[in-house]
């Protein structure tokens, strides 16, 4: 082993949602000169994804690269790479930890190590990187930057970090207001070069191996003029246009001999055509067909594969099946089942982390993946490309012992809440089959939960959480492990409204129907047999008439004309949706509208189900 020819430096942020990364990334971008001084550059620059700069949050493991010299350190290309903060996104961290030999731990001065910031500690560290501590938000009034270091000092051991991994270093700084520094309370000029300099000298430069042409695919992507573009990190040899290569699977068999278009290396938020790649830098190739995520791609004269980090298993599934609604076809243009299929392994082939599965009949697939916001992002992704699909309740992901016994995963969760919720927070979670492991105050008059749930227990308590602490409480998650079945978790103890024919609503018809349940629908919208149209007060469901309208006759009385008030409908996000729905119901999805609907929409054939269901 030799090492890379070159000052190069390959780093990851990695960090718990919203502790700051994209930020910080930003800032780097900014103050080593990858942007012109009069060049307009959108907050977040790493967000470029739609729903990303929707929600916040990052979705897609991103390259980028800055140049950085100092007094302290020579001239030195960084190529870091922005990780998603969301366990359900963990399939994208576990990806690019290959690509990289150093990591940045980004933990927020006053919340201190979350979940995910846990989840992708361990798998660093396993795979021996060297960490660098960056306490952020140092600018804030609860801060409290001694109490963090040691928790982070903590979690380092109880996850079995070597010597060299647990004497760290750290930075402190705020990246919102531009500066990192080795002291809490900097003096001078205030800048990101500390954070730089320490990147410099504490990470390691690639490693690289003796022999021809070797590079890992870690992430791959469709651009409209060059195809198919595989990204990853070049560990041996060298790469050019034009040149033949071969693509390994995971089995050392070929999936296909291709030439290389072009090889795009990363400058600032750009990627540009180079002449050459070279062992130890982060490139994108451009020209194969067939080449995906943990493949290698190689010189012909190579015959064995490199081996590809493995990948946590799925804990949660859904049914993706063809709109069969008397409405299918009316708002989208991507209906078929050979369309959607295309389109789930298409997703599947760049997600590590999703698995697709085919049902008899070929009109359903069965989509396993993390968690619900991941398969939420999904299927809002295919949504805005104008498919129109009818989506299951989420279902737990069993496994079996060697004994026979079913297993189910249980996730670790962290619950921030004002200290007079935690009561009512605790109880809720007990009621799904929680245990409590560790309750603990986190300052400002709040408390930190953290509990032990089955995933089961966990669908649709989002909601009920904001609801149980006034919108104050903060939910983390990550996979914890698969225990023995916990038994029958309680959901839903409400029935639901349906409509009992095909026509528009009417506002005269809802009005008389308010004091059955509230509405999902407001007046004049179209509904159909069986479409879910409100929540039943009771525990049993109700086919109502919300299409009938006002007799109308050539009478006129005083009083008789007024204008119907009706009480403003609840309104079902996507996640929200997914989250009400049971066994027995689904949520159809269009460009236009979220419904919910019974899987049988003829009311006979829903008693049928039902039975068979109790019976089975």
């Amino acid at each position: 082993m030799t090492t890379a020819p070159r000052a190069l430096r390959n780093v990851a942020i990695i960090a718990h949602v919203d502790h700051g990364k994209t930020t910080l990334i930003d800032v780097l971008l900014r103050q080593s000169g990858a942007f012109r001084e009069n060049q307009k550059v959108a907050e977040r620059v790493m967000d470029s994804n739609a729903l990303e700069m929707e929600r916040g949050i990052t979705i897609l493991a991103k390259v980028t690269s800055i140049e950085w010299e100092s007094a302290a350190t020579p001239p030195t290309r960084i190529n870091i790479v922005d990780t998603p903060g969301h366990a359900d996104f963990g399939g994208e961290v576990e990806r690019i930890l290959n690509m990289v030999d150093g990591a940045v731990i980004l933990v927020d001065a006053a919340e201190g190590p979350m979940p995910q910031t846990k989840f992708v500690l361990g798998k660093a560290l396993r795979m021996g990187l060297r960490p660098i501590v960056a306490i952020n938000k140092i600018d804030k009034p609860e801060e409290r930057h001694e109490e963090v270091v040691n928790m982070v000092f903590d979690l380092f051991d109880a996850l079995g970090a070597d010597d060299e991994q647990l004497d760290f270093p750290i930075v402190y700084g705020s990246a919102k207001n531009g500066w990192m520094s080795l002291e809490p309370k900097p003096s001078g000029e205030q800048t990101m070069g500390p954070l730089l300099d320490l990147i410099v000298k504490h990470v390691p430069e690639p490693r690289v191996e003796e022999g021809p042409f070797r590079m890992l695919a870690t992430t791959i992507e469709a651009d409209n003029f060059l195809g198919r573009i595989l990204t990853g990190r070049i560990t041996a040899g060298t790469v050019k246009p034009n040149q033949t290569v071969k693509v390994l699977g995971r089995d050392g068999s070929v999936v296909e001999t291709g030439r290389v278009s072009k090889v795009l290396a990363f400058r600032g938020i750009e990627r540009q055509p180079i002449e050459e790649g070279r062992a130890g830098d982060i490139v994108a190739i451009a020209g194969l067909l067939k080449g995906t995520v943990a493949d290698t791609l190689v010189d012909p004269s190579v015959t064995t594969p490199i081996p590809a980090q493995p990948i946590d298993p799925p804990t949660l599934a859904m049914t993706f099946r063809v709109n069969d609604s008397p409405l299918a076809g009316t708002e989208g243009d991507k209906v078929q089942s050979r369309v959607i299929r295309d389109r789930l392994m298409r997703e599947a082939e760049g997600n590590v982390a999703l698995k697709v599965t085919d049902t008899e009949g070929g009109e359903a697939f069965v989509v396993a993946g993390r968690g619900e916001l991941q398969l939420g992002i999904l299927i809002e992704t295919m949504r805005r490309e104008g498919f129109e699909i009818g989506v299951s309740r989420p279902q737990v992901v069993m496994q079996r012992a060697e004994d026979g016994t079913r297993l189910e995963p249980v996730e670790e969760v962290t619950i921030d809440v004002d200290d007079e919720h935690s009561g009512t927070v605790i109880q809720k979670l007990s009621e799904r089959k929680a245990d409590l492991i560790e309750m603990n105050p986190s300052g400002a008059g709040r408390t930190r939960i953290i509990m032990h749930a089955p995933t089961r227990g966990l669908i649709g308590y989002q909601g009920e959480l904001l609801s149980d602490t006034r919108g104050t409480g903060i939910l983390n998650r990550v996979f914890h492990e698969y225990v023995p079945h916990k038994g029958a978790i309680p959901m839903r103890h409400t029935g639901v409204l349906i409509s009992n024919g095909d026509g528009d609503a009417a506002a005269y018809a809802m009005f008389n129907l308010e004091d059955r349940g509230p509405m999902f629908i407001d007046p004049g919208i179209k509904v159909y047999r069986g479409m879910i149209i409100g929540e039943h007060t009771r525990g049993n469901d109700l086919e109502v008439n919300v299409i009938k309208g006002k007799q109308l006759t050539n009478v006129r009385a005083a009083g008789k004309d007024e204008a119907v008030k009706l009480t403003p409908p609840i309104r079902m996000s996507l996640e929200r949706a997914l989250s009400y729905i049971n066994d027995f119901e689904l949520v159809e999805v269009t460009p236009k509208n979220i419904r919910l609907r019974k899987v049988h929409l003829d009311p006979n054939d829903r008693k049928k189900a039902e039975r068979a269901a109790e019976t089975a």
